[in-house]
């Protein structure tokens, strides 16, 4: 399976965005807000209309963690969608089982909630679910295994995190979709609708 590969930190401080989500890789002094590289303490560049659009694209895409295929693919199902394709993107990433791992609070980053799902740690409405970019459908239920009930990862995780309002809880360990997440509830330092005109182009 195609991984993305490299450090989180550089990729944050070039795009001027926190791909984490948390703002840790600018926690380090004024120094880390530059872009990395040799170069990095000096202007940036401006970005031209393709560059501002591109940089939305991977802003979103490294958010997620996944590959430029997997990118795109999602994208083209969203589009046939009826209703904003911008929103209907990004709640459709919201909702892949590594996704929705990472919302329970059971894994601290998207990194760690993709492993966890790729190790089989999960079942989904009972059955086996070890694919990240399975779709979970509204009503479906995310159970974790008894084997990982105790680690301490997991449970240091899940203590710091707050659920999302989009899932709920239904027992130890275990969580069901009720609806899809509200736009007002995602990142607002995105802008989805320059990723539907890069791929209009």
């Amino acid at each position: 399976m195609a991984t993305l590969r490299g450090s989180v930190f550089k990729r944050s401080r070039r795009l001027g965005f926190s791909i984490l989500e948390t703002g840790k890789e600018f926690a380090k002094g004024k120094g880390r807000q530059t872009v990395p590289g040799q170069h990095g303490n000096k202007r940036r560049p401006k970005l031209s209309d393709y560059g501002l659009h591109l940089y939305e694209k991977q802003k979103i895409r490294f958010m997620y963690g996944i590959t430029e295929k997997q990118f795109k693919n999602t994208f083209v199902k969203t589009a046939k969608r009826p209703g904003q394709a911008g929103v209907n993107f990004l709640q459709m990433l919201e909702t892949r089982m590594d996704s929705l791992i990472y919302r329970t609070g059971l894994a601290q980053t998207r990194r760690q909630a993709r492993q966890l799902v790729n190790h089989g740690h999960f079942t989904l409405n009972g059955h086996k679910a070890d694919i990240p970019s399975m779709q979970v459908k509204i009503n479906d239920v995310i159970e974790l295994k008894d084997k990982l009930r105790k680690n301490v990862q997991v449970l240091e995780s899940k203590s710091k995190k707050e659920l999302a309002p989009w899932l709920k809880e239904e027992g130890d360990f275990k969580y069901r979709l009720i609806r899809l997440p509200e736009r007002k509830e995602l990142n607002q330092e995105i802008n989805e609708s320059l990723i539907v005109e890069y791929y209009s182009k």
